[in-house]
């Protein structure tokens, strides 16, 4: 959609697709109503086929996926052995292949560990010429059925089946809590679920046609710093902004989709289970509400301070058409949550306060109670 005038590009890590096109809070304003579609065509997509594949994905990350049926959403994380995270993915399997969406950056490093774990199973992974669209399923989902509608027209001029066009669609879970999960920010009304979001995964010879037709229909389109923006204002973490080489999922109220804590054994379990059970994360996500007195906003990886000491850093800011400046930030777990910090901007410090997305508290919903008092200088047991 960079042919669209007034795309401009966007920066890392979404290089190669259009940042905006000339009037951002326009843009996420139709995205939220559902009615625009956004190009994420950068998102790498690696397959998954065989008669073992989704059997193997499940032994392999936290999600259990064994029984997914086609056309079945699901998200998981690939991580190491102490339950940090290295690969998240979108999962969608359309009964003949299983699709993982991924980052750019994380799609060709996701596709080799993959490769490299088949040993002697009936899998074979490859990179997938799929382009990928998002859409927001809110008020009539008129940009999910304006994709449809250009796939079942390119299908038709191209003597196929709409399936063959339109491939599959992924429909996040977030802010769900999914079977087997749990959640750390317990709030009435999580804002997430006001602007659910999926992919349309659209085959890649067919992807100019698709733009084509969209753009001829008048289908809005909205830039990736409208999807962010509403990605910040729902909580909703992502591998290419709030996961460094120490994050664990419970850090980023992640086990709500994709870590199901009764499946059986993978790689990290034990991490996962211990920081639940106990308690505790090192570091908590945090949304903050940033002073917009400033019309310069921080970077991505600015100091989040407390009085002079730096407690945090910031992963993703954004521009909100209704809430204003906002952004995500990974602050020490203790923190005060009701104070006001400081976080560095290109021009001094910006006032923030905070919208409590993990507690100072780390406590997991379900989490086990201790069970009598604790022993002088033992560990507090755990059911």
């Amino acid at each position: 959609m960079l042919v669209v005038p007034g795309a401009v590009v966007a920066g890392a890590p979404d290089a190669g697709v259009a940042a905006h096109y000339g009037d951002p809070a326009r843009e996420q304003r139709l995205l939220a109503a559902g009615r625009a579609v956004v190009d994420l065509s950068h998102l790498g997509v690696v397959t998954v086929t065989g008669s073992d594949r989704l059997s193997w994905l499940d032994t392999l990350s936290s999600q259990r996926v064994r029984s997914l049926a086609p056309g079945e959403s699901a998200e998981l994380l690939l991580l190491d052995i102490h339950g940090r995270v290295e690969h998240s993915a979108a999962l969608v399997d359309d009964g003949v292949r299983a699709f993982l969406v991924t980052e750019a950056a994380h799609a060709e490093p996701l596709a080799t560990y993959l490769d490299r774990m088949r040993f002697m199973l009936d899998v074979a992974v490859a990179h997938a010429h799929v382009a990928v669209l998002g859409v927001v399923e809110s008020g009539a989902s008129a940009g999910l059925a304006a994709i449809a509608q250009a796939a079942d027209a390119v299908a038709a001029a191209r003597g196929t089946s709409p399936a063959d066009v339109l491939r599959t669609t992924w429909r996040d879970p977030w802010p769900g809590v999914v079977e087997g999960g749990t959640r750390y920010a317990v709030v009435a009304e999580h804002p997430g679920a006001l602007t659910p979001t999926a992919y349309a995964l659209v085959d890649g010879e067919a992807f100019d046609d698709v733009i084509a037709h969209l753009l001829r229909s008048g289908t809005p389109v909205a830039g990736t710093l409208a999807w962010e923006a509403l990605r910040v204002a729902a909580w909703r973490p992502r591998l290419g902004r709030e996961v460094d080489d120490r994050t664990m999922p419970h850090e980023l109220d992640w086990l709500r989709t994709a870590v199901h804590l009764d499946k059986g054994c993978y790689r990290g379990q034990e991490g996962v289970a211990r920081t639940y059970n106990l308690g505790r994360p090192p570091r908590r996500l945090t949304m903050l509400h940033l002073d917009g007195s400033d019309h310069l906003l921080p970077e991505p990886g600015a100091a989040v301070a407390l009085a002079e000491k730096v407690v945090g850093r910031v992963t993703t800011v954004a521009r909100h058409h209704e809430l204003g400046p906002i952004a995500l930030a990974i602050l020490k777990r203790s923190v005060p949550i009701d104070v006001e910090l400081r976080v560095q901007g290109p021009a001094g410090d910006i006032a923030a306060s905070q919208e409590i997305v993990v507690g100072a508290d780390g406590h997991g919903e379900g989490r086990p109670e201790a069970r009598g008092p604790v022993t002088p200088g033992l560990r507090r047991r755990t059911e």
